[in-house]
């Protein structure tokens, strides 16, 4: 794209850009009944192999044997999945109990009591974990780690130490090249929704595309290489889907949201390339992970070839570093069964356990994938991000074999104006707010 200046011509830079969605495509996956038990078998084998390799420098005087194999006194190392038994936890069938109306009318966001313990489990078996090392506000179901410790007159584990997963191998990223590349994330559009302002978009998609302020910032917007909207990019009124026959009328309020969608992406897709990831709100399949929306719901912008409709989760490359993000579900389901300080927090949690989405399939919907898990982290991203947070929020964390992660909480559009600039020569971001005047 290039954008009229009155000294010539800005000319965008361009990023070479790769794919690395394929391991959450479930195009070839067939539903045949299959348990989710079979995921589970499929993490503790991957995550089991994967900690035993990292025993011999971390425990080697240890043996290590499974729950079956516990004996009272005994010094050694099990590995399995943690299970975390909670007081409060919602279940299906308390929809249908007969106290049903003597439960809060008022259900609380976080399900964390004083009572709530650990449980390791196996295929052998399960034991209950003790000590103050492993803390169940911390954890959730579905991790996988070493613990050192031995079996107690009571039949619990008494944990002394704990292994997790760890940072896993990070490639080495791009030598400063001295060159700014910025990639511009946006998520909680929610287009359609009485909190969405139609303006705020419209600036911001002003502004990436060059048509808005001076030279220096046509310049910086020529600098954009990438723009990735992070989920909920449409509301449709819930009710409409009630499951009755929508008449002309309906049908009209249905799809207005997304044909307006459409025209906006349409803007940014002529001059930038532009990635669209589904979210929880979004016309796509519930459970994790969610596939591309559908090429038709845009018509408008699917005709460049800079338009690419993606998973959630998200992975891809530009110039050699390595993204991998989420529409935030992952981290919001954890935020109701774990306690942090900080949605980062979490990221880090996720990224050190190896793992995207620790609670599914336990409290967060996915596919019931029978020999692999995909939300298995094999590689070390460089950028880590989700999207529809309350706020904006970046940090970096560093893992002990050199790897540098940069973690970014989109804020949602609708809500603060505000979507995020990412640069890729030094990983560094900032916040680019727009309200009924341009800020930035």
């Amino acid at each position: 794209m290039e954008v009229d200046s009155e000294n010539g011509l800005l000319q965008r830079k361009q990023a070479t850009y790769q794919s690395l969605d394929e391991t959450f495509l479930i195009a070839k996956e067939t539903y045949k009944g299959q348990q989710y038990s079979q995921i589970y078998f499929a993490r503790l084998h991957l995550m089991r192999t994967m900690l035993y390799s990292l025993l011999p420098t971390w425990k080697p005087h240890l043996p290590s044997c499974n729950v079956l194999g516990l004996e009272q006194g005994k010094e050694c190392v099990i590995v399995g999945t943690l299970y975390k038994h909670m007081k409060l936890k919602p279940s299906v069938l308390d929809e249908y109990s007969k106290e049903r109306s003597a439960s809060p009318l008022v259900q609380p966001r976080n399900f964390l009591h004083s009572d709530d313990y650990l449980v390791l489990e196996d295929e052998s078996g399960r034991v209950k974990l003790r000590g103050a090392l492993l803390l169940p506000s911390v954890y959730v179901t579905g991790i996988v780690v070493a613990l050192h410790g031995k079996e107690t007159g009571a039949g619990d584990f008494e944990v002394e130490d704990l292994l997790e997963a760890g940072l896993p191998h990070q490639i080495d990223r791009p030598l400063n090249s001295g060159e700014d590349k910025f990639v511009v994330f946006v998520s909680g559009l929610s287009v359609g929704s009485t909190s969405a302002n139609p303006l705020q978009f419209q600036l911001f998609v002003d502004h990436i595309t060059g048509h808005l302020g001076d030279e220096k910032e046509q310049g910086m917007a020529a600098q954009i290489v990438q723009v990735v909207i992070a989920g909920n990019s449409v509301e449709i009124g819930r009710g409409l889907l009630n499951g009755q026959n929508l008449g002309p009328k309906d049908q009209s309020k249905l799809s207005e949201p997304i044909k307006e969608l459409d025209i906006l992406m349409s803007q940014i897709a002529a001059g930038i390339p532009v990635d669209i990831m589904p979210g929880e709100a979004d016309p796509a399949n519930f459970a994790l992970p969610q596939q591309p929306l559908h090429r038709c719901l845009f018509p408008g912008s699917a005709a460049f070839n800079t338009f690419r409709s993606c998973t959630n989760p998200h992975s891809f490359e530009l110039d050699d570093v390595r993204f991998l993000g989420t529409s935030g579900q992952n981290i919001d389901d954890l935020a109701k069964y774990s306690d942090a300080t900080c949605k980062l927090e979490f990221l880090e949690r996720t990224l050190r356990w190896r793992h995207i989405a620790p609670t599914a399939p336990n409290t967060l919907g996915c596919y019931p994938f029978t020999d692999r898990d995909p939300f298995f982290i094999e590689m070390c991203p460089h950028v880590y991000f989700i999207g529809n947070q309350e706020k904006f929020d970046t940090s970096v964390i560093k893992g002990s074999d050199g790897q540098v992660v940069r973690l970014v909480c989109i804020p949602k559009f609708a809500e603060t104006g505000t979507a995020v600039m990412l640069n890729l020569r030094n990983l560094e971001c900032h916040a680019l707010t727009f309200g009924s005047q341009f800020d930035s």
